[in-house]
């Protein structure tokens, strides 16, 4: 497995290389959609919002387009958050990969990213309405920052596997229960920063995870109706104001243990890399996670 070394800048646009990849397993449907041989421009993205049914919106319901990253000074209505939230437009510079990625992921999670972005401008905007300078103004940007770089949705279907993973048993979850994590457990980038991570994976590369709890049978759907879940069902959390307002709401994920990910971790001694796999103490992590499927994904 490769270790840092080349910034992300100085890696090629590569399609067959990514979806080769179980790490943008969720972004592969874009990906195709993206140019073969050339660095996706603002023009193809936008190309793809304009046929997307339905389209993609922000909590207002503003249409998103990709738009040049403004520079300088920036009113506050023109700095990126309020800016996204007024108008939809999300800047995104050219020819950069973390704002290419966070565009693919806009383009496959577009109801998450749009409650993000409502929470971002709440927290702002509420707060400076209220002259509130408080911490916990900004321990909820902070978490709600920490899950749009880097965070992974674990969805599960078995108590067990989840207990382990948030226990930060690692060898008996990746290892010991190995062929459990495979049928009743899966993983889904979601987090932009940790996508640009994944272009050059790492031993120590870790995602911040969001557990969901679903049904057995969520692991027979398509691919494109378990990304739908669970868009809609990280949105859904996110609408609820006392969610996503501490860091320990998401339980670290190591994420090149995961079964398939790496080619290092079909031996057992890989797990014994206790700088990798580290115990830590358990966080809230979702003690009572989302279990009835939103009526539109379902079934």
């Amino acid at each position: 497995m490769a270790k840092m070394g080349r910034s992300s800048s100085d890696h090629t646009w590569e399609p067959q290389s990514l979806l080769a990849s179980p790490l943008f397993a969720a972004l592969a449907a874009v990906i195709r959609q993206m140019p073969a041989s050339r660095f996706p421009t603002l023009d193809d993205l936008n190309a793809l919002l304009a046929v997307r049914q339905p389209a993609i919106t922000v909590s207002h319901g503003h249409r998103i387009e990709f738009v040049p990253q403004a520079r300088g000074r920036l009113a506050f209505e023109a700095q990126y958050e309020p800016r996204c939230h007024l108008s939809g437009e999300v800047q995104t510079r050219a020819d950069n990969w973390h704002d290419l990625l966070n565009a693919l992921v806009w383009l496959t999670f577009p109801k998450s990213k749009a409650a993000i972005n409502d929470r971002h401008y709440r927290a702002l905007t509420e707060g400076a309405q209220q002259n509130d300078l408080s911490s916990q103004r900004g321990s909820i940007r902070d978490t709600n920052t920490l899950l749009d770089e880097s965070g992974v949705i674990v969805v599960y279907a078995d108590d067990d596997v989840a207990r382990l993973l948030r226990d930060f048993r690692w060898k008996e979850l990746f290892w010991q229960r190995r062929e459990q994590v495979r049928s009743r457990m899966g993983f889904f980038l979601f987090g932009h920063g940790l996508y640009e991570k994944a272009l050059q994976p790492y031993v120590g590369m870790t995602g911040q995870g969001w557990l969901l709890r679903v049904e057995p049978d969520f692991f027979a759907w398509p691919l494109e109706q378990q990304l739908a879940y669970v868009d809609e069902s990280l949105a859904a959390y996110l609408s609820v104001p006392a969610h996503c307002r501490s860091t320990r709401e998401l339980s670290p994920v190591p994420l090149l243990g995961v079964p398939g990910w790496a080619a290092e971790n079909e031996c057992a001694a890989y797990y014994d890399n206790t700088h990798y796999f580290r115990s830590g103490r358990q966080s809230s992590a979702q003690c009572k996670p989302l279990r009835t499927a939103p009526s539109s994904v379902a079934g």
